[in-house]
């Protein structure tokens, strides 16, 4: 028992620090935009990176990870999501590097999920996320400058790649020892696509009331479920412990 208190323990201070430092980003993001008051645009600079370094560094010290495997490449994916944050968050138009690093962080999730099921191991979760991306993205290209067409075209490819994999695998681990973690992940993922979408609508059609709160709050959530895959829980551990001794 004192061995799974501590773990859980901290996992529910870390989620505080999180949840305070979202908020702030978040409020910071909505107060300082279009040129607000310079204390509320500090105060996103700030809370923004900071929210994504304690997701990160929850990841990083996930107790009873599901393999050090899976940790390093979630970890590495942390942290090109965290050089994202500050890439897109600077008054500098840094679009482009900012895509190029969170494309980084995708590639990182993606090679994490690939450690335990092959590439497109449900093709009806791949078929469903490639078509869902791609309506996505046809909608919105008339808006997107010329310009931009290729990198964010093949950006939403790897995103939807990454939300396929991540569902697939959790399809694929129903009801085995790694069944929480990984739905963790897949509703994280699918959370990314979720927050991804919801940023190139209100940067390239038009803006939506509140994009601070719903863009940041769905990605924020989305990293948080995929920092939490990283462990597995008590269920996730009697369940291995269960099919381990039924094959010895």
């Amino acid at each position: 028992m004192p061995a799974s208190v501590a773990p859980s323990s901290r996992t529910r201070g870390i989620a505080l620090a999180v949840s305070c430092a979202a908020a702030a980003a978040i409020l910071g993001g909505a107060l300082g935009a279009g040129g607000g008051e310079a204390a509320w645009q500090w105060l996103h600079w700030i809370a923004k990176p900071l929210a994504t370094l304690l997701i990160l560094a929850a990841a990083a010290s996930a107790w009873a990870p599901v393999s050090r495997r899976y940790r390093a490449w979630i970890v590495a994916g942390m942290v090109f999501s965290l050089a994202g944050d500050v890439l897109l968050m600077l008054p500098a138009d840094l679009f482009v590097a900012g895509l190029v690093a969170f494309l980084g962080g995708h590639f990182c999730f993606i090679g994490a999920f690939l450690g335990d099921s092959r590439l497109a191991v449900r093709p009806l979760a791949w078929l469903a996320c490639l078509l869902l991306g791609g309506a996505n993205l046809a909608l919105l290209w008339p808006s997107i400058p010329a310009a931009l067409h290729p990198a964010v075209a093949v950006y939403g490819l790897v995103l939807s790649c990454m939300g396929a994999q991540a569902l697939g695998r959790a399809w694929r681990h129903a009801g085995d020892a790694l069944a929480r973690p990984a739905r963790r992940a897949a509703i994280g993922g699918l959370l990314f696509m979720l927050s991804d979408s919801l940023l190139a609508w209100n940067r390239f059609h038009a803006a939506i009331p509140l994009a601070a709160l719903w863009v940041l709050g769905s990605y924020y959530a989305a990293l948080w479920f995929i920092a939490r895959s990283v462990g597995r829980d008590e269920a996730s551990i009697e369940a291995g412990a269960m099919q381990t001794g039924g094959r010895t």
